[in-house]
């Protein structure tokens, strides 16, 4: 029961702060452009009450400890001096877009801290993890920590480069160059055509060497890690499409459903984190990183009512000068709203009576 509030209260928190940068960044873009708000709520509405006014803004504590909140003067009143709407168009798509940019770099963020922590994989260097008793590595003199240099003269540079020449090799004798410390050694293996199960051809396990980094020089790989995952998000109607992936597998979680997620993943690391306390932060930032990418990614969609789609809006003011009425913006916004109302309200029941179970 303890462990289950405990990563209620991380959920929670680390939730909300993800919200609150969201909003933060709104906010002090729009403040740099001299747009008024009037309100930044801590937690959702209804108010309970006004903590302080600054630079005319009220910051509010309100009632669902949650997230917050950002409300510009005029957000869909053009004619309001000082608003959002009437903000010149480059304003408005910078206070717009800084949000899920906030998101976008705190995983980033969160990512290089984890790999600054745990090293950085070298993609490009395969060495050896194990070798299992009396495989042909084994019998060859193959060492663990040893790194595949070529094989037949192949340069490995890749897992699957490794698995590929042994594969087209089964039962025929391949000569392997392996770097032990500062020598290189030569060694002559066979790799068995009918392994043992769950052993392969030539009885070893490979690795990615880590390498310890900084913080700052982490910072690109955090980048990649980032890209790759929103590469990953777009790819998933396409492999629906493709079939790839069963409609059954894919489903949009509400925060009830990502909480379910978390929870589960939470009790199976608890076991590898006995006894390494500074597991457990990399493992809640590494979870969060991948959060915020999928947040801030997901508000840059062009939906009507979220952030992308209010931007959508300032395109063709961009190219002709003129603005979409905002009348029909609006009524385009409020429909867009109320769909996604519906339809959260249908992922947070399904996420009730249906909860995600991971397998």
């Amino acid at each position: 029961m303890s462990n289950s509030i405990l990563s209620l209260i991380e959920f929670i928190a680390a939730l909300s702060f993800l919200l609150l940068i969201h909003e933060m960044g709104h906010f002090l873009v729009g403040k740099l452009f001299k747009i008024e708000a009037e309100e930044f709520g801590f937690g959702y509405p209804p108010k309970l009450l006004k903590l302080f006014t600054l630079g005319g803004t009220d910051f509010t504590l309100n009632l669902i400890p949650f997230g917050a909140f950002v409300r510009f003067k005029g957000e869909n009143d053009p004619d309001a001096p000082g608003g959002l709407a009437s903000a010149g168009k480059w304003k408005r798509l910078a206070t717009l877009f800084t949000g899920a940019a906030m998101n976008l770099i705190m995983g980033i963020l969160l990512f290089t801290f984890v790999i600054s922590r745990t090293g950085m994989p070298q993609a490009d260097i395969i060495s050896i993890a194990t070798v299992e008793s009396g495989s042909p590595a084994a019998v060859a003199g193959v060492l663990p920590e040893d790194i595949i240099k070529s094989i037949n003269s192949i340069e490995i540079n890749s897992m699957l480069g490794v698995s590929q020449i042994i594969q087209q090799n089964l039962d025929i004798p391949i000569n392997m160059t392996l770097l032990r410390g500062d020598n290189l050694i030569e060694l002559s293996i066979t790799p068995r055509g009918n392994p043992p199960e769950g052993q392969g051809p030539l009885g070893i396990v490979m690795k990615n060497p880590v390498q310890k980094v900084g913080f700052i020089n982490a910072i690109p790989a955090g980048g990649r890690l980032a890209y790759e995952q929103i590469k990953q998000i777009i790819s998933i109607p396409f492999m629906l499409i493709r079939g790839q992936v069963q409609s059954e597998e894919m489903r949009l979680l509400s925060p009830k459903g990502i909480y379910d997620v978390y929870s589960q993943v939470r009790a199976e690391e608890r076991v590898s984190e006995e006894g390494q306390p500074g597991l457990a932060i990399l493992n809640i930032a590494w979870f969060f990183g991948v959060i915020s990418v999928a947040l801030g990614f997901t508000n840059l969609l062009p939906i009507p009512a979220l952030d992308g789609g209010r931007m959508l809006f300032i395109i063709p003011e961009i190219i002709t000068g003129k603005k979409v009425p905002a009348k029909y913006e609006n009524m385009i916004h409020f429909i867009g709203y109320t769909a996604l109302l519906v339809l959260m309200g249908y992922v947070f029941y399904q996420d009730f009576v249906n909860p995600i179970v991971l397998p």
